[in-house]
């Protein structure tokens, strides 16, 4: 029990720490990009999105994946007591 208590404390830790990391790229990127703009697919973007928007996956990515752990964890508990 200890131990599930401190594994789940330190993937909490880690995904805030990720959160945070992927906040501060996607500031580096808005700040040092300019203000151009590019063609995809015949419209103009600006190019600062895309990398944003790829940053954005990341971020999708790890949330989910904290969710899915978290169904995981809360299923092998409910097994547990069975």
């Amino acid at each position: 029990m200890l131990e599930t208590a401190s594994r789940k404390r330190s993937l909490d830790q880690k995904f805030w720490i990720a959160l945070g990391l992927y906040s501060v790229l996607g500031l580096g990127v808005w700040f040092t990009l300019g203000e151009g703009t590019t063609f995809v697919f015949g419209r103009p973007v600006e190019i600062r999105l895309i990398p944003l928007l790829v940053l954005g996956t990341f971020v999708f990515r790890t949330v989910m994946a904290r969710e899915a752990d978290k169904i995981r964890r809360r299923t092998s508990e409910d097994a547990g007591k069975l």
